[in-house]
């Protein structure tokens, strides 16, 4: 059984892929889009209905797919909803232990808590913890243009499934030079809209990547089906 009671930690294919003597990831998922709690429905993605990507999400991506996964992020979700402060105590003891045992390991320890959420609780978290590199990806474009803590990168997301959307993140990419993630079907190009791509499947390790690139991904999960626009052909 893992220590942790919301981050996980050796538990995603990809996050795995740069675990290693010098970075070990720890990951927080829930459920994004449409938890009903107390006969209301919330979005822990505020922007997936405008970026249009609450479909295609890569919450079934992975292990992901499984129904005992799901459950497990729901349950988590309605723990953050019905008592917060519970929630963000054991999340705050979660994030102690693991920093200390990297520490002590002499590992940079990473943290990545918008595994499958945009609440943007690692800009607010990351002051705290300055021995810890905090990431993640957002379709909040707003937050590319904030004064953001040393220690937490962020990757915006790409869809065209709404293209004004699509046309904002490529101007905060070149006004940044902040990247962004786009989800190719089948092959990543050597390039998209001008800007380089890189292949964002080698690992997770975001804050490594030059700045001012694409992050290439392929479809995963229910996203290889996706014909929103989310996917790029």
């Amino acid at each position: 059984m893992s220590d942790y009671q919301i981050i996980g930690v050796g538990n995603s294919a990809k996050i795995i892929k740069g675990d290693s003597d010098e970075y070990v990831t720890a990951i927080r998922y829930l459920k994004p889009f449409k938890t009903v709690y107390r006969g209301k429905v919330h979005n822990i993605c505020a922007m997936a209905e405008t970026a249009k990507c609450h479909e295609p999400c890569l919450f079934t991506a992975g292990r992901g797919q499984m129904n005992s996964v799901q459950d497990a992020r729901t349950r988590k979700t309605l723990w953050l909803l019905s008592d917060p402060v519970g929630f963000y105590d054991a999340l705050n003891d979660d994030l102690v232990k693991f920093i200390r045992r990297q520490k002590r390991k002499s590992i940079t320890p990473c943290v990545r808590l918008g595994g499958t959420d945009d609440k943007g609780d690692g800009i607010k978290l990351a002051p705290h913890y300055p021995d810890a590199q905090f990431y993640d990806y957002t379709k909040v474009i707003k937050r590319a243009y904030m004064d953001l803590p040393d220690n937490y990168h962020l990757t915006l997301s790409y869809s065209e499934a709404n293209p004004e959307y699509a046309e904002r993140v490529l101007m905060a990419v070149a006004d940044t030079g902040v990247n962004a993630a786009v989800v190719f079907r089948d092959r990543l190009p050597d390039t998209f809209k001008g800007f380089r791509v890189i292949d964002g499947d080698k690992d997770d390790l975001r804050f490594l990547d030059p700045k001012g690139v694409i992050v290439g991904l392929k479809a995963k999960g229910s996203a290889k089906r996706d014909r929103s626009g989310f996917v790029i052909n």
